[in-house]
């Protein structure tokens, strides 16, 4: 027994050098990315793949484009995706606190309007149709199918959409509406697009847009629904109409941002890592990929090494 109090003394001291030895691997090789969750699928396989390769650890956050745009600006992290681009206000705040932030687009999305799977009456909308049902003037107005066209039920919809520090609502109310970050508020939000699918997926009468991927990887269980654009055609979205344009107004831009001046060792190479295999990852989770063009413009926008 009188062998026992060193042989705790031991261990103690051995346990304390493996915790120090642990501590200092993480603030080296750890990276943190925050922002939109549209692009967090992108993120998400981005990581995974990094993480295969790479020594370390990529934490990603979602609290949205706004929320992502926010941390960047106060300089609580380096690295924020965005489904929409940065806006001047918050360019100028950031300016303002000496951050510079570089955008790179990483792949193009489409913004899609969805229903039940068995919905029988709505099989394609007008953008004059989406402008009535979700502009401010509608709230506590148009109730029910049959507000926004005579031929459809009198039942009450359900109306989903993304919430306001989502980049997809600023570039849809901008798109449909008119005026950026502006809506009708009787409805039900969220800023994580699993939210927005199950909620439109579990009732018959639900209405809500949200991103592309996230129909993609729910196709089974909604209805899509074709949008009838200025030429009175209706479009419905998939990897063409959105990569040549025709799903109009509702393709746009994915991105990334980072000021790359005060990114560490370990972001750099993350960084570098996400836009060399963005193209291929952005397509395995339901984004459509940059063109070799734009996939080159973005890569050139890199400087620090």
């Amino acid at each position: 027994m009188k062998f026992w109090p060193f042989f705790l003394l031991a261990a103690a001291l051995l346990l304390s050098a493996i915790e120090q030895s642990c501590t200092c691997r993480p603030d080296i090789e750890s990276v943190s990315i925050d922002g939109s969750s549209t692009v967090y699928v992108i993120s998400e396989a981005v990581a995974e793949e990094y993480q295969k390769r790479h020594k370390g650890r990529v934490s990603i956050g979602v609290s949205g484009t706004g929320g992502g745009f926010k941390k960047l600006c106060s300089n609580r992290t380096n690295i924020v995706g965005a489904s929409r681009p940065i806006s001047k206000s918050e360019l100028d705040l950031c300016h303002n606190n000496n951050i510079y932030p570089t955008e790179f687009a990483v792949a193009l999305d489409g913004i899609i309007i969805a229903t039940h799977q068995n919905n029988t009456w709505v099989n394609e909308i007008s953008v004059d149709k989406l402008k009535k049902l979700f502009e401010p003037e509608a709230e506590n107005k148009i109730i029910n199918w049959s507000d926004l066209d005579p031929a459809w039920p009198k039942r009450k919809m359900a109306i989903f959409s993304p919430g306001i520090a989502s980049g997809t609502y600023d570039y849809f109310t901008k798109a449909i509406i008119g005026t950026e970050h502006t809506s009708r508020g009787d409805i039900t939000s969220s800023e994580d697009d699993n939210v927005l699918v199950h909620g439109v997926r579990s009732n018959l009468d639900s209405i809500g847009f949200f991103s592309y991927a996230y129909y993609q990887e729910n196709h089974n269980d909604l209805k899509l629904i074709p949008v009838i654009n200025n030429n009175s055609v209706a479009v419905t979205p998939t990897a063409n109409s959105i990569q040549n344009g025709s799903y109009k107004p509702l393709t746009r831009f994915v991105y990334i941002y980072a000021d790359q001046a005060r990114l560490k060792k370990a972001e750099r190479i993350f960084l570098r890592f996400y836009l060399e295999n963005s193209a291929e990852l952005a397509s395995e989770v339901g984004f459509i990929a940059l063109d070799p063009e734009n996939l080159r413009l973005s890569l050139n926008k890199l400087t620090v090494e």
